[in-house]
C-alpha cells in the first residue's frame, strides 16, 4: 500500500500572515490538529512554508519569551515549524509511517514535483487498521505501562511544561487511583487563547500561572480494556477524535495505547511484508 492510498488530497492551509486565532479556528472546523502553511490566501495555493500544529500554539502561547501578546499579534509564521519533512505520494506506507515516528510528527505534507498534493496523518493510517492481524493482536502487548500523569490541582504551565519536555500530546489527570480526566496540546492551546482574549494584559503574567489542570481536563475520560483488539482501538479513535486511550485491567488503570503505538505495528507489518 501507498501513501496515495490513504492520503487526503483536501489539504487544509493557513495563509503564514494570519494569526493563530484564524488557525486554531480552522483546525476546529476541519476538525484536524494540523494545518499546512502557505505564502499567501487561498485554498489552490501549493506554495508550502511550514506546518503549524496545536503543540505549537500550546508552546508558544505558555512562553514568558513572548510575553503578554495577545493571540491576534502572534502569527502563524512565528509559530509554525519551517523545517518540513514530506513524503511523496507513491511512497510506502510502512516507510511513511516510520519517518512520523522517528521525527515525531503527526502528520506529512505530501509533495510530488515540488507540488503539495496531500496530507498523510497518523488518523489516516489508523483507519487501514481492521484486517486480520489487528483483530489478532491485543492491546495489553502493544500498550505503554510508563504513563505520564498529572495531578488535578497541578498548575497549567506545569503540564504546558510537562508535554513540551516528553514530547508527548496528552496527560492522564489522577487523583489517588483514579482517573479524574485527560489534558492534550489542544486542550492547553485553545485555553491559552481564551485566556489571553478575556484577562487584560497586565495581569496575564501573574494568573497564568495559577491555572491549574482541572479547570480545562475533559472529564469523564472513555476508557478500553487491555485484552480489547487493536482493531477495537483503532475504531474508537476515530469515532471519538482520540489519539490516546487510557487502558484498564481488573486492577485499574494498567497503561495507555496511542495512535503511535499503532502506527509502530504497522511498520513491523510493512517490514514483514
Amino acid at each position: 500500500m501507498h501513501v496515495k492510498d490513504i492520503m487526503s488530497s483536501e489539504v487544509v492551509v493557513v495563509d503564514k500572515d494570519q494569526n493563530i486565532h484564524d488557525a486554531l479556528k480552522l483546525m476546529k472546523k476541519n476538525k484536524v490538529s494540523r494545518l499546512a502553511v502557505v505564502n499567501g490566501p487561498g485554498r489552490n495555493n501549493k506554495e508550502l512554508v511550514g506546518i503549524i500544529t496545536e503543540k505549537d500554539i500550546a508552546l508558544r502561547l505558555g512562553s514568558s519569551k513572548y510575553g503578554n501578546l495577545a493571540p491576534s499579534h502572534f502569527h502563524v509564521s512565528t509559530v509554525m515549524s519551517p523545517d518540513l519533512i514530506t513524503v511523496e505520494s507513491n511512497q510506502n506506507i510502512g516507510n511513511a509511517a516510520k519517518m512520523m515516528i522517528d521525527n515525531k510528527i503527526g502528520g506529512i505534507p505530501v509533495v510530488d514535483n515540488g507540488e503539495l498534493v496531500g496530507i498523510v496523518t497518523k488518523t489516516d493510517f489508523i483507519k487501514t487498521c481492521q484486517g486480520v492481524p489487528y483483530t489478532d493482536n491485543i492491546i495489553k502487548d502493544r500498550m505503554k505501562t510508563n504513563l505520564m500523569t498529572i495531578k488535578p490541582q497541578d498548575r497549567l504551565v506545569h503540564a504546558r511544561r510537562m508535554i513540551i519536555d516528553e514530547n508527548v500530546g496528552r496527560l492522564l489527570v489522577i487523583d489517588g487511583d483514579s482517573i479524574e480526566g485527560i489534558i492534550t496540546a489542544k486542550d492547553i492551546a485553545c485555553s491559552m487563547v481564551s485566556f489571553r482574549k478575556v484577562v487584560p494584559d497586565k495581569y496575564q503574567s501573574a494568573r497564568i500561572r495559577n491555572l491549574i489542570v482541572e479547570d480545562i481536563m475533559t472529564q469523564n475520560v472513555r476508557t478500553i480494556e487491555e485484552n480489547a483488539t487493536l482493531a477495537d482501538a483503532s475504531t474508537m479513535m476515530i469515532e471519538e477524535n482520540f489519539s490516546g486511550i487510557p487502558v484498564m485491567n481488573d486492577e485499574g488503570i494498567a497503561g495507555i495505547i496511542t495512535k503511535t503505538d499503532i502506527m509502530n505495528f504497522i511498520v513491523e507489518l510493512e517490514e514483514v511484508h
